[in-house]
């Protein structure tokens, strides 16, 4: 790849370099350089630019990122579109991430213009959740490295998967000494169901005897007569020893102890056992609390069906001291409260929250006495083609604003997983609907798309490419589709834009922002002229291959 200045007569088909602003546009690092790119950059008197120029045998940065992302992924992982020679992955399950991280280094010992970075092995993941990237340095990269790192990404298994949770039905076990309170034994029960509930296994039964090993022993009989998949035993007093109470009791009835002992703190009190087929797991201290322990690794281990060997219990000590990390709740619970967390606050492994406005109260006066939105194409309304479209995204939550005829629009919506918000000023035109959408975005919301109720032709597709490329630490935080050189809707806005969108006057307030904020604006080839089809008269509609009816 030839890298360097280029006079700007000789750039067309070049690759932009770095981004230059000029007078009403903004021309972005990596943009291929056109005919009008030249002028406008000639124009502003500029003579010379830093640009790429690809040589024979090598690869584009996004095509060699969607390879090789391809061949890096596995069961239950999901890539997505590249994006400036970036592909993230995201987990398809709730499970825990599994690589080797041998087979990580090396990949990317291959070549320094090829990385990928993951997220911790064993990590417990939601479903969604980026648990990795692989990004392209240059803008372009040989082939024969490539190919090398392909082969050892996909060599007898894909590099990452994720074991998704499976449900374990589990009998717990709690122990007292003359002195324990009942409400201690409460408290631990509440947390063990929560513990539970997030890796998506069940508490189908609690026993409480005396710690003794007689009593111990009968507990665990009956528990197992019951034939669950995971038995849980919460001592009154830790296991200090192998030869201690509930050891002996597990051994007793024919039992095995696999290991004692774990390098994670809190947690170093842990036993792990077996009855037959059932796993028995002596909880630490620890566990009657819901913060971060060593219990929770080897418990989302279980859970996702994995078997765990004393080895992979003494191999925990790489991270392994939990005191001083700030409390991680667990991922479905953590999913259940992100309306509280405010996006500036989230941690950076979290998944972004995305939402999507969807603009549905207009009165579409150009199409004469039938609402447009209400009007069907192939039998269905125009506003439930792009609802459906939102659902089908990877976006997490649908607000619909309605205004002009309020009540037949949300019918026509009303049995979807959506919010319906009313502007009563609708009638002053689309900043109006704006506004209110931005209004009833919760609290710990990263970015939201605003979507058109009268472009039955975008796909889900479509907006996940806006969503895959929705990266403000890389200065992408306004997300815009293009096609034939034209920009189009939707748009998504990353969460420092809100309050301004709630400030908008008129229905050219939103341009303004893209003008002022050039340089954070990223733009996404759209495969096809959806990104600007919005259906305003019976003529477009019937250009776009549909028929107008009206709605019942």
């Amino acid at each position: 790849m030839y890298f360097g200045e280029l006079p700007v007569a000789e750039a067309e088909g070049a690759i932009l370099a770095h981004s230059r602003r000029l007078d009403g546009r903004a021309l972005k690092k990596g943009r291929v350089l056109d005919a009008d790119d030249l002028a406008a950059l000639k124009a502003a008197g500029i003579e010379r630019i830093v640009c790429a120029r690809l040589e024979e045998n090598d690869i584009p940065e996004d095509k060699a990122a969607d390879l090789l992302a391809g061949a890096c992924r596995g069961t239950q992982v999901r890539v997505g579109p590249a994006f400036t020679g970036r592909a993230n992955l995201f987990a398809e399950a709730d499970g825990i991430v599994l690589y080797y991280p041998e087979r990580l280094d090396g990949f990317n010992l291959v070549d320094e213009t090829i990385t990928l970075g993951l997220v911790q092995p064993y990590q417990a993941v939601t479903q969604g959740q980026m648990i990795g990237t692989l990004k392209i340095i240059p803008f372009a990269v040989p082939e024969s490295p490539v190919q090398i790192a392909e082969a050892l990404a996909s060599q007898g298994t894909p590099l990452l998967r994720v074991a998704p949770f499976q449900p374990r039905d589990t009998i717990m076990i709690q122990s007292r000494l003359p002195g324990t309170k009942e409400s201690v034994l409460d408290s631990t029960l509440r947390v063990t169901t929560d513990r539970l509930g997030a890796l998506g296994s069940t508490l189908i039964s609690e026993a409480r005897c005396n710690h003794d090993h007689a009593s111990l022993t009968d507990a665990l009989r009956r528990a197992v007569a019951a034939d669950p998949k995971l038995v849980l035993v919460s001592g009154a007093s830790a296991v200090v020893d192998r030869r201690d109470v509930i050891p002996s009791a597990i051994e007793s009835i024919g039992g095995t102890i696999l290991h004692f002992g774990m390098p994670v703190d809190p947690g170093n009190l842990m036993l792990i056992g077996r009855i037959g087929k059932i796993p028995v797991i002596g909880m630490p201290g620890c566990a009657r609390s819901p913060k971060l322990n060593g219990f929770d690794w080897a418990l989302q281990r279980f859970c996702a069906g994995l078997e765990i060997e004393s080895r992979d219990i003494m191999r925990m000590g790489a991270g392994g001291l939990l005191k001083d990390v700030p409390h991680r709740p667990l991922p479905r619970a953590s999913a259940k409260r992100t309306d509280k967390v405010p996006a500036s606050r989230k941690p950076a492994a979290s998944r972004p929250e995305i939402a999507a406005i969807l603009l549905a109260a207009g009165q579409s006066s150009r199409m004469g006495p039938t609402n447009k939105l209400l009007s069907t194409l192939d039998g269905k309304p125009l506003v439930r083609w792009v609802a459906e479209a939102i659902l089908a995204s990877t976006a997490g939550r649908l607000i619909v604003v309605t205004g002009h005829e309020a009540d037949k629009v949300s019918a026509a919506l009303s049995d979807l997983d959506a919010e319906f918000v009313h502007n009563p000023q609708y009638a002053l035109g689309m900043s109006t609907s704006v506004r209110v959408g931005f209004a009833a975005l919760p609290e710990g919301t990263d970015a939201a798309l605003v979507c058109l109720g009268d472009m039955p032709t975008i796909t889900a597709q479509m907006l996940d490419a806006l969503i895959a490329a929705y990266d403000p630490t890389e200065g992408r935080a306004i997300v815009v589709p293009v096609h034939g050189g034209k920009r189009g809707n939707p748009i998504l806005w990353d969460h420092r834009f809100f309050e301004e969108m709630q400030e908008l006057e008129g229905d050219k307030g939103a341009r303004g922002l893209l003008a002022e904020f050039a340089h954070l604006v990223a733009e996404v080839d759209a495969p096809d002229n959806a990104v600007h089809l919005d259906i305003d008269t019976p003529e477009m509609l019937a250009d776009a291959g549909g028929t107008l009816e009206k709605a019942e």
